[in-house]
């Protein structure tokens, strides 16, 4: 009997905190584009200092199927002239154009990446 009143109890808060979770992170995307959308379109001089990828992977199973999805994430991250450094995502065609010590011009608005020309 006990057990089912730790149950009674528990799983509502965990829903609560899975709801509050999702919530946060809707509410701080937005805040984050309205942010973006208030910056002014910037382009600097810059210089590509290093790449990274992130992948992960995810399987489920549907009856019976196991299927797997596997996506990765591209990040570059410049140094402009004043020595500070700015990491950003890039799409996987822009990582695989771009190489590390490429100098350009990069422009951003905010942490939205909108390109880099290279020199």
């Amino acid at each position: 009997m006990k057990m089912f009143d730790f149950l009674g109890i528990f799983v509502p808060l965990f829903f609560i905190f899975v709801f509050s979770l999702l919530i946060f992170n809707i509410v701080k995307g937005i805040k984050e584009w309205s942010n973006n959308n208030k910056q002014p379109v910037l382009s600097v001089a810059a210089k590509i200092v290093s790449k990274r990828s992130h992948t992960s992977n995810s399987t489920s199973v549907h009856d019976g199927h196991h299927h797997h999805h596997t996506s990765t994430t591209y990040y570059v991250t410049f140094q402009v002239e004043s020595g500070d450094r700015m990491e950003f995502r890039v799409s996987g065609k822009e990582y695989g154009l771009l190489a590390e010590g490429d100098i350009g011009k990069l422009t951003f608005q905010g942490t939205r990446y909108h390109g880099f020309e290279i020199k």
